[in-house]
C-alpha cells in the first residue's frame, strides 16, 4: 500500500512582500531540512536559483536579436480592443479562474462587503468576464455596495452582463459598460470623485507605456479624496517574459502574444509603479528583500498565465533542478540568502540601464494636476514557484502588486 500524502497546508495571509518593511515576511508554510519540495503544494520564501540570471540573460539576448519589425508595430498598437475581442470570443469566460484570492491580497474588499461598511461604490476597470467582481457580488452582505466592472472589450462586458449573479444580484447592485481606461472621458455612469476602490488586475500591462499616464489621470479623477488603488500585474522576469521567442518583442520589456494582445513586466527596483502613481521612487527598503513562494500549479490563480501562444506554459530548462527536489534550499539557507540580498541590494545606488521605461524618466504628461496624486500604502513584490507535482515541474513566476491612496 502506498503511503498516505501529506495534507495540505492552506495559504492563509498574503504572499506578497511589502517593499516598505524591512523584514520580508514569513507564512505558515516553511521549508526544513528534511522536507521535500514536492510534498506540500507552497512553501514560503525560497530564493531563486543560482543560475537564473544565466536563463535570463539568454531569454533576452534571444528576443532581443528578432523584435518585431518597425513597419509591424503600428498594426499591433491600434485598436488593441478587437484583439481581446477576438479572446473572449474565442476563450468566453473559460480561460481565467475567478479570482476568490482577493480576500487575502485586499482585505479592503472583504470589509467594503461587510453587511455594516455603509454606501461603498467599487469599480474593476479591466474586468474580463467578471472573475473579481462576481467572487465579490456573490459573497456581499452589503445593502449598500455598488459594483462597477468596465471594460474596453464589449465581448466581455457582454459576458458580464449575461452572468446570472448579474442579472439578479443576492445584495446591492451590479453595473457593467463598455468603457477604455486611456479614454480622454468617463464613464457615463459615475461622476468624477465617487468611487471608493478601484480595482486593476493585469490592466495596465495590457496598454502602451504611452497610455500610462491617461490611464492614472483618470482612475485619479474617479477616486474619493482617500480612495484606494488595489493593483496587480505583472513582473519583471516573470516566466512568461522569459519564455517569448523571436518576433514577439514590441519594446523595452514590452510584448506581443500570439493572439496580438499586448504585454508589459514591470520592475519594482528601480521603481516603476512607484513612479507612475506617485511620480518619485519608493522608499529605501524597497531595496532590501524579495521573497519567493512555492505554489502547486493548480492552487492559485491562472489570471496571468496567458501565453504567448494561448497554450499552457511549458518552463525554460533550468540546470538546477532534480527530479526528487532535494536541491531545494532549506529555511536556514533561504534566510542566509535573503540577508545577503539585503545587503548586496542596499550597495545599488544607480538605477540598472533600461530598468525604468524612458517615459517614466521625465515628468507624465497628466491630464490635470501633477504628481504627487497618490501615496504608497503598499507596494510588493510575490515571487513564486510554482509547481507541477505531476510532471515534476518548477516555474518561476513574479507578479507586483500595489495599494495608493489618492491624495
Amino acid at each position: 500500500m502506498s503511503a498516505e500524502a501529506p495534507a495540505k497546508t492552506p495559504r492563509t495571509a498574503s504572499s506578497v512582500h511589502d517593499v516598505m518593511a524591512e523584514k520580508p515576511p514569513f507564512g505558515s508554510r516553511f521549508l526544513t531540512e528534511d522536507a521535500d519540495v514536492w510534498s506540500q503544494n507552497a512553501w514560503d520564501h525560497v530564493p531563486p536559483p543560482d543560475d537564473q540570471d544565466e536563463v535570463i540573460s539568454a531569454a533576452l539576448t534571444r528576443q532581443k536579436s528578432a523584435p518585431v519589425p518597425e513597419d509591424d508595430k503600428a498594426k499591433y498598437n491600434e485598436k488593441p480592443a478587437r484583439h481581446w475581442d477576438n479572446f473572449y470570443k474565442m476563450n468566453a469566460n473559460n480561460f481565467f479562474r475567478n479570482r476568490k484570492w482577493l480576500h487575502l491580497e485586499f482585505p479592503e474588499l472583504k470589509a467594503a462587503a461587510e453587511s455594516d461598511a455603509g454606501p461603498m461604490t467599487v469599480v474593476e476597470i479591466g474586468c474580463g468576464a467578471g472573475n473579481a467582481v462576481f467572487p465579490l457580488l456573490s459573497s456581499n452582505q452589503n445593502p449598500h455596495l455598488k459594483l462597477h466592472a468596465y471594460d474596453y472589450s464589449s465581448h466581455a462586458v457582454k459576458l458580464v452582463q449575461n452572468n446570472p449573479l448579474y442579472t439578479s444580484p443576492p445584495v446591492g447592485t451590479i453595473q457593467s459598460a463598455v468603457w477604455d481606461l486611456t479614454s480622454h472621458t468617463l464613464p457615463p455612469d459615475l461622476e468624477p470623485g465617487s468611487v471608493d476602490i478601484i480595482i486593476l488586475i493585469f490592466v495596465l500591462s495590457a496598454l502602451h507605456p504611452s497610455e500610462w499616464a491617461n490611464a492614472v489621470s483618470n482612475v485619479h479623477k474617479l477616486l474619493k479624496p482617500g480612495g484606494r488603488v488595489l493593483f496587480r500585474d505583472y513582473g519583471r522576469y516573470d516566466l512568461t517574459q522569459l519564455r517569448f521567442k523571436g518576433g514577439r518583442l514590441l519594446d523595452e520589456n514590452f510584448y506581443i502574444r500570439g493572439d496580438k494582445t499586448r504585454v508589459y513586466f514591470f520592475e519594482l527596483v528601480p521603481d516603476e509603479l512607484a513612479l507612475l502613481f506617485t511620480g518619485s521612487s519608493a522608499p529605501a527598503a524597497s531595496r532590501e528583500h524579495s521573497a519567493v513562494q512555492i505554489v502547486e500549479e493548480n492552487e492559485e490563480q491562472s489570471d496571468s498565465d496567458l501565453s504567448p501562444s494561448g497554450g499552457p506554459i511549458t518552463p525554460p530548462k533550468l540546470s538546477h533542478e532534480s527530479s526528487s527536489g532535494t536541491t531545494t534550499p532549506s529555511l536556514e539557507e533561504a534566510q542566509r540568502s535573503l540577508d545577503s540580498l539585503s545587503i548586496e541590494a542596499s550597495k545599488q545606488a544607480a538605477p540598472k540601464a533600461g530598468a525604468v521605461h524612458p517615459i517614466l524618466l521625465q515628468p507624465l504628461p497628466l491630464a490635470e494636476g501633477s504628481h504627487p496624486l497618490f501615496s504608497i500604502q503598499q507596494l510588493g513584490v510575490d515571487r513564486r514557484l510554482i509547481v507541477n507535482r505531476k510532471r515534476q515541474l518548477k516555474m518561476y513566476r513574479v507578479w507586483m502588486q500595489g495599494k495608493f491612496c489618492k491624495l
